[in-house]
């Protein structure tokens, strides 16, 4: 069985489908049909909701984090333990809440079909705001398309719900909301079980090994946000899930003097301060890894681990130097990630083994990311580059440059990483390094970018790699786009 509110109400349910999406659990089983389905696929926002989960702050006081989420790729399944509050939640005694009233005032809404997801994003976007903040709006709004290019007035009400927020019911529930999370707060393994399919979900990595040890034909979830699209998009039935959101040690984030480590099952929402911190072109970068809803959902682990030629981290972890740690029952390995890559889809893990954290190495001053992509935001990349190099006196003394989307793997290109070991850092040097990439790559074409595109675009940002590191005021990085 799992637990969650629906609001205020207490659900246990235990005979669903685990295939059920949170999208038609409120519409079909609910009959809450405030909830749009637009694309089905996490690209137009229509389908927001927002989730609340208990978290400890710093100073140790318990609250509700609040997050945007895709309902069409969110099972029913990962809300076991948290709060669902969807559109039909704000409205309070025949009051329109704050942000649909200035989405009313604002005139905010035309054919009104994606109005319902806006008003979710803003309500998130305003528990998760002490200020109007123009970034923070275009951040909370960019996974949220309007049909009718009706952005301007939208964004009008998301700074007057923002600024001088008035106190909602879900302020003054806020303790009884707390108490009530904290009473059905998971203790042990929760289940849906519809018969021909299950999904189970673990509380710790050692249930998790034993789980996926007994079922090693699961499909593990974790955000879903490429799981789900089995489901909705090509109308595939994963008999076993295992769910991964709830064990709490694979969403640590910790820093060490010479180390991150980064749990498989953490959001990429949480990850970006801490990557961020250390690495601004990587904490850009993530701003560009398609919209808040999904970086909400979509974990580091996951991103990995599905094995996407155009997947936007691996190639900056590779560059990195990054290590994963896999876990098989009580056996534990270390991995360089560009060792986890052997084919189009296919790694070195085995059967029941799953990745349980991801090691970030510190330090490295010279590093720098680029996404090249169609469009600014919530895209996939045609080309991913990291260049990681230790430069001494003039002359390279290593170097990692990894790339994605020009192989069948994210891969470090090492006829180029060759030409430069060893040479002394100017244009002359970076020319011939660009040269080698033809050895290194012979990309394809797709709808995408073609093959020639794709060669030329990863010499020039090989070029403007260097073109930076000589002017380090020019901040033009993870901005290139079509």
């Amino acid at each position: 069985m799992i637990q969650f509110l629906l609001n205020q109400e207490l659900r246990s349910e235990h005979a669903l489908d685990p295939n059920l999406t949170v999208l038609n659990y409120l519409r079909e089983h609910l009959g809450k049909s405030g909830t749009k389905e637009g694309c089905a696929s996490g690209d137009c926002g229509a389908c927001t909701v927002v989730v609340g989960e208990l978290q400890t702050d710093e100073q140790g006081a318990e609250q509700i984090r609040y997050r945007s989420l895709n309902s069409c790729l969110t099972f029913v399944s990962s809300l076991h333990g948290k709060q669902l509050i969807s559109v039909e939640d704000l409205k309070h005694q025949g009051q329109l809440h704050s942000v649909q009233q200035a989405m009313v005032e604002c005139h905010g809404s035309q054919c009104g079909f994606c109005t319902p997801g806006f008003v979710m994003s803003l309500f998130a976007l305003q528990k998760n705001s002490d200020a109007p903040d123009s970034a923070k709006a275009h951040e909370a709004l960019a996974g949220n398309l309007c049909r009718c290019t009706g952005y301007r007035p939208i964004l009008a009400a998301a700074e007057q719900a923002c600024c001088n927020k008035p106190q909602d019911q879900f302020d003054s529930r806020e303790a009884q909301t707390i108490a009530r999370l904290k009473a059905i707060a998971p203790t042990q393994t929760g289940e849906l079980n519809s018969g021909d399919k299950r999904c189970l979900v673990p509380l710790t990595v050692a249930d998790l090994a034993d789980l996926y040890d007994a079922y090693p034909q699961a499909r593990l979830l974790a955000g879903g946000t490429d799981l789900a699209l089995e489901v909705t998009q090509f109308h595939r039935v994963l008999p076993v899930m295992i769910y991964v959101g709830n064990i709490e040690a694979m969403k640590r984030i910790e820093t060490f003097a010479d180390r991150l480590e980064i749990g498989a099952a953490a959001a990429l929402s949480d990850c970006y301060s801490a990557l961020h911190h250390e690495y601004p072109d990587f904490g850009d970068l993530l701003h560009r890894f398609a919209s808040l809803q999904i970086r909400n959902q979509g974990t580091l682990g996951g991103n990995i681990g599905n094995a996407s030629p155009i997947g936007d981290s691996p190639p900056l972890l590779i560059a990195l130097g990054a290590q994963i740690v896999l876990c098989k029952g009580s056996v534990r390995r270390t991995l360089a990630l560009e060792d986890y890559f052997i084919d189009y889809r296919v790694t070195a893990r085995q059967d029941s083994e799953f990745i349980e954290k991801i090691i970030v190495p510190k330090g490295h001053t010279l590093f720098r990311a680029y996404k090249v992509s169609k469009r600014l935001d919530d895209d996939i990349s045609a080309v991913c580059a990291a260049f990681n190099l230790k430069i001494d006196n003039g002359v390279i003394s290593a170097a990692r440059v990894a790339f994605g989307g020009m192989a069948a793997t994210p891969k470090r290109a090492q006829h180029c990483e060759a030409v430069l070991i060893g040479a002394t850092w100017n244009a002359a040097t970076v020319e011939q390094a660009c040269a080698a990439l033809a050895e290194d790559f012979t990309p394809l074409s797709d709808f995408r970018a073609s093959k020639e595109y794709r060669l030329l675009s990863a010499q020039n940002l090989l070029r403007k790699y260097f073109i930076e590191l000589q002017t380090p005021h020019i901040e033009t990085r993870v901005t290139a786009y079509v």
